[in-house]
Parts: structure tokens; C-alpha cells; sequence
């Protein structure tokens, strides 16, 4: 049984390779039967690849390849078509190689999501069935960690859901009878009884999932730089080629014009530019996925950053306790921290780092209670002590207008409320600093920050780190639409971490991706900064802008020696064989100039 390789270009590689070797070692005779053979089946190889290309309105740069093959079998110059396949199936190994991609996003949603789950019985027995046969009005039990099958609403347990894939905020949202589930979201310790009213095809995880698969098939084919470079450079050598043979009538002139001028530094220089540009930004924390990021990004002039995870650190901070009772700031923090203390809520661990930080004594707590949605209480010295949101405040309590909502708590020491406390998200250290120099440094013309926190909070950030574009409260669809309408000014890079951002990353130019927490928001991205560190993203940047410039430099300085081989070709001074030949050495000094991007020690951040 005989192995055929998947990829055409292998086949191509291994028949034009054997068909060059054999050709010289077997008798003369019968070398141009195997030559032939060899380049028939590469050069099939080679217009199979041509033909895909062509399809996604791609190829410019291999249309000369393929006439040269052409021109090569009918004129029997097989030792010139050979060496031309051998190029051009090497390059095309080398670009699949370094655009290679783990799996697609849609399979990465759909692998997220259960394929089955547990329904409960009117009688209260349990089974198993499929997620697709959920009908509405279905009982459900979401297990511990495992992921909410289909939007509904809790009817039995208490407990807390992780829904940052969707709005992207740092909180779990705490879960109590009556209160909604969405699909997609991860349950925490407790088990919950949802009661489903939504089908799962209706849910929020599949309207995601569709404007995914919908904004994937409507991206626009990339035309790649050494494709636009191919198709101004093809027609010019075609037409000079056949005025050669119309002046001179002799078909291996023409047949050396078109081999001289094959743009090979295209198909290989520029492959081996940028696995070197992948290898670099690897080291430096970076896993490209989308080889074309490399061309793309130095064009971007508007940049949109998510917030949580992306600009902060995703870890609440107690910032501020404005007092509103007779309480001092020590009583007040002694009482937060002696009931937050026996509790897993997220804002629990901002309060308790405060109170080991300003050393606050705590006090005996009794009757502690903390049932999801409503709060935290206990009995401090005989008073009743809560910890509540603004929706459980007294109804009689009036707050101040400057009292804005937004990541807060409020504490009530009996029927009182005796302090507002206000949390904000961690800016990363490098956050303010990385903004403050995409203009300057980058040409950034644009920056935006769009999330969907609370106004409040995104508008905090803003201030804080000097963006003067913000959107808040804005959904996964949003976002989405947000950089379709960006990119009808400018090419535009999108910088997220969670798979509300999924939509945004692949409609995006250049979509980066923060972190390895989801594989859904990974596959999406033609980028991927493992450390969740924006000075990765500006080594990116540099790796990025001196890619294309040594690609421009192999490309135009390659093209540019090929033109005056074609002059001496239609002079006759250059056979087929020899043509062959000079474009090797014109691939060496095009593949030479490209591996400096490999080997490149210059710095690759410049801001503090």
C-alpha cells in the first residue's frame, strides 16, 4: 500500500526531488522520461495549490511559477521546471508550516459545552440525556464546577456561577431561587437546580456561537504582501517574455526570461522570514498562530482593548470607605473584616487584604450567615451586622448623588448604613505606560477601550489610564460591531482575554489574545501572549515591523536582480539550466537577508 501525502505540495516536493536525483544517476536515455515524470506529477502538485489559491484570491506570486512549469514541459526543458517546482513546493511547506493552526473556534465552543446532562423527574428520579433534547420547563441539575447546559432560571440551591465569558467582568455572580442562569457558565461549589427557558439552540452560548461561525465566513480573504508584490510584478515579466519571443521567435529565451524572473525570493524568502519572526516572538512569550499577524499588524492605526484581564489584573481592591454613620474607619473595617472573613465571595479577599494591611483587630462573630443574592450577616457585641448590595439596601435609605453604583458594598450595623465601600479592578503596572506610547512610538492614530463592566468602572479605568474612547456595558455582539465599524476607517487590532471577546478577535484585523485560561479564545486569535504581559504585546509590535521590512527588503530586493537577469536572458546569455540556477543564487542572498529576523538581539520594547 502506498502513502499519498494530504498536502499537494508534498507530492509535489518528493516527484520533482526524485525525479532531479534520479535523472542524473540512471542512463541518459532514460533520464528525461523520469524528469518528465517528476515534473508532471510536481507541477500537478503545484497548479492543485495555484488552483486553491486562486479560489480564496490569493497566488499572485506563484502564477509565474506555474508557466514556467507549463513552458518547461512543452519545451522539454525538465531540469528548469524541476528546480521551479522544487522552490515552489518548498515554500508552500514552509507557509503551511508557519500558518498552521491547532483547531478552529467553533470546535474549540462546541468541545466547551457539555453533550450531556442531568434531568430530573416530576417523581425526582434522575437521567441522563443530550443537551439537544432539553425541552423548556425541564428541571436540570448543574453539578459542582460543571457547566450551566441551557439558559433558565435556579430553583433549587444557593450558590455562585462564573459568567465572565460573557460579560467580562472579575465577580462570580452569586445564585439563590429566581435568580437567572446562562448557558456557558461554570457553577461553583454548590449544586443548583435550573429550570430551563430557553431551548439550548435559543440560548445566549449558541448566539454567541453563531455570530462567531457567521463572522468567520464573512472575512475578507487576506491578499498577502508577497501576493500583492506578485501580481504587479507577473504581468510585467509575462508581457516582456512574449515581446522577446515575438522579436526573437525563440522559445528558450523565452522559457529563461520566465525562469529568471520567477519571484522565488516570494515563496521562500518570505516563509523563512516569518518562522523566524515565530521562533523570536515565541521566546519572548508570544505563540503566533496566523503567520499573516506579521504583515498586518504595522498597518493597524486603531487599537481596542478590553478591560478586565486585559488592562487590569482582574483582582478587586478595597479603594475607598466612605463613611455614612457615627462608626469611625477602624470600627467600620473591624466589622467588615470579622464577617468577610467567613466568606468565599471574591470582594471578601480585596477587604481582608485592606484589613491585614492596616492591621485591624477583628472581633468574635456569631450567627453568621451568607445566602447568595442577599448578602453577608452576623451578631457582633449583640448587633446585627450585614454586608449588602445596593439592591438589599433599607428601601428609607437615601444616598447621596455623588454615591454612583459600580463595584461596591455597603455596610449596616443594625438599621443603619454606616459606610460604602468601593472596589476597583487592578490596572496592570505597564497598563498606563504601554497607552501612553502606541502614538508616538507605534502610529497608533486611535485607542479605544471597550468592555462590558458597569459605566462606572470602565469610565475609572479610562481616566486612569488616559483613554479617551470608551465604551461600557457593551455585549459580546457589541464588541463585534463596534470593530466592523473601526475598520471602515482603519485597520484595527483587538486585545482580549475571555470568550465574550471571541467575536471581536476574529472579525478584527489582528486579533491578541490574553493568556491560556480558554483554548475557544486562543483558536480565535492570530495571537497569543502566554504571560498575559502588554510588553509582550509591544515586543510583538517591533517583531512585527521588522518582518515586514525584511520581507519588503527580500522581496523588492530579489524582484529588482531578476529584472536584469531578464535582460540578459532576452539577450540570449542565459540558457534555461543556467536561469535555474541564478535563481538559486538569488534565493540564497533573498533566504540569507530573511534569517536575520531569527537571529535578531535588537531591543524590542520601548516604553517603561
Amino acid at each position: 500500500m502506498f502513502y499519498i501525502p494530504r498536502n499537494p505540495s508534498t507530492l509535489a516536493l518528493a516527484s520533482a526531488t526524485g525525479g532531479l536525483v534520479l535523472g542524473k544517476l540512471v542512463d541518459p536515455v532514460v533520464a528525461p522520461w523520469l524528469q518528465g515524470t517528476g515534473l508532471v506529477l510536481g507541477g500537478l502538485g503545484v497548479l492543485w495549490d495555484f488552483g486553491g489559491k486562486i479560489r480564496r484570491r490569493e497566488g499572485g506570486s506563484d502564477l509565474l511559477a506555474v508557466l514556467c512549469i507549463v513552458v518547461s514541459l512543452l519545451t522539454q526543458e525538465y531540469f528548469a521546471g524541476l528546480i521551479i517546482v522544487i522552490m515552489a513546493s518548498g515554500g508552500e511547506l514552509l507557509e503551511s508550516l508557519a500558518t498552521s493552526r491547532a483547531s478552529s473556534v467553533i470546535d474549540a465552543l462546541v468541545r466547551r459545552m457539555p453533550s450531556e446532562t442531568l434531568r430530573r423527574a416530576s417523581d425526582g428520579s434522575l437521567s441522563s440525556v443530550a443537551v439537544q433534547d432539553l425541552l423548556i420547563g425541564d428541571l436540570v441539575v448543574v453539578s459542582p464546577h460543571g457547566i450551566c447546559p441551557a439558559d433558565g432560571t435556579v430553583t433549587e440551591g444557593y450558590g455562585v456561577m462564573d459568567e465572565a465569558y460573557l460579560t467580562g467582568e472579575p465577580t462570580q455572580v452569586p445564585k439563590a431561587p429566581g435568580a437567572a442562569a446562562l448557558s456557558g457558565a461554570i457553577n461553583g461549589d454548590a449544586a443548583l437546580v435550573i429550570k430551563v427557558t430557553k431551548l439550548p439552540n435559543d440560548s445566549r452560548y449558541a448566539k454567541i456561537l453563531e455570530v462567531i461561525d457567521a463572522t468567520t465566513q464573512q472575512q475578507i480573504p487576506i491578499r498577502r504582501l508577497g501576493d500583492r508584490i506578485g501580481m504587479l510584478f507577473a504581468p510585467i515579466a509575462i508581457v516582456f517574455a512574449l515581446v522577446c519571443w515575438a522579436v526573437t521567435r525563440d522559445h528558450d529565451r523565452f522559457l529563461s526570461v520566465l525562469v529568471v524572473a520567477t519571484p522565488c525570493p516570494l515563496l521562500i524568502a518570505i516563509p523563512v522570514a516569518i518562522l523566524g519572526a515565530i521562533s523570536v516572538a515565541a521566546r519572548h512569550g508570544v505563540l503566533i498562530r496566523h503567520a499573516a499577524l506579521l504583515e498586518l499588524l504595522p498597518t493597524c492605526r486603531t487599537f481596542i482593548l478590553d478591560k478586565t484581564g486585559t488592562l487590569t489584573l482582574a483582582t478587586p481592591e478595597l479603594v475607598e470607605i466612605r463613611l455614612l454613620g457615627t462608626e469611625s474607619h477602624q470600627q467600620v473595617m473591624s466589622y467588615l473584616g470579622s464577617l468577610e472573613q467567613y466568606s468565599r465571595h471574591p470582594l471578601s479577599r480585596a477587604v481582608m487584604n485592606r484589613v491585614r494591611l492596616d492591621s485591624i483587630a477583628l472581633e468574635r462573630v456569631e450567627q453568621v450567615q451568607e445566602l447568595p443574592g442577599t448578602g453577608l450577616r452576623g451578631e457582633i457585641r449583640g448587633a446585627t451586622v450585614r454586608i449588602v448590595g445596593r439592591k438589599h439596601l433599607p428601601k428609607d435609605v437615601q444616598l447621596e448623588a455623588v454615591i454612583t453604583a459600580g463595584l461596591e458594598c455597603f455596610l449596616i450595623v443594625g438599621c443603619r448604613v454606616s459606610a460604602h465601600c468601593i472596589f476597583r479592578d487592578t490596572p496592570r503596572p505597564e497598563s498606563r505606560s504601554f497607552i501612553g506610547h502606541l502614538a508616538e512610538k507605534h502610529a497608533i492614530r486611535r485607542v479605544m477601550l471597550v468592555s462590558g463592566d458597569r459605566k462606572s468602572e470602565v469610565s475609572y479605568m479610562a481616566d486612569a489610564l488616559h483613554i479617551e474612547h470608551v465604551r461600557a456595558e457593551i455585549q459580546p455582539e457589541g464588541k463585534l460591531a463596534i470593530v466592523r465599524d473601526e475598520m471602515k476607517s482603519a485597520p484595527v487590532a483587538f486585545i482580549g482575554d475571555g470568550i465574550n471577546d471571541t467575536p471581536a478577535l476574529v472579525a478584527a484585523t489582528v486579533g491578541i489574545a490574553f493568556g491560556e485560561g480558554s483554548d475557544v479564545t486562543s483558536n480565535a486569535a492570530d495571537a497569543v501572549v502566554m504571560n498575559s504581559d502588554l510588553r509582550a504585546v509591544d515586543r510583538l509590535l517591533h517583531i512585527s515591523f521588522f518582518t515586514r521590512r525584511v520581507i519588503l527588503q527580500s522581496a523588492v530586493g530579489g524582484i529588482a536582480i531578476s529584472l536584469v537577469a531578464m535582460l540578459f536572458a532576452a539577450y540570449g546569455m542565459i540558457t534555461p539550466a543556467e536561469g535555474a540556477i541564478l535563481q538559486e543564487v538569488i534565493d540564497l542572498l533573498a533566504v540569507g537577508n530573511a534569517l536575520r529576523i531569527s537571529f535578531y538581539k535588537g531591543n524590542l520594547s520601548d516604553f517603561d
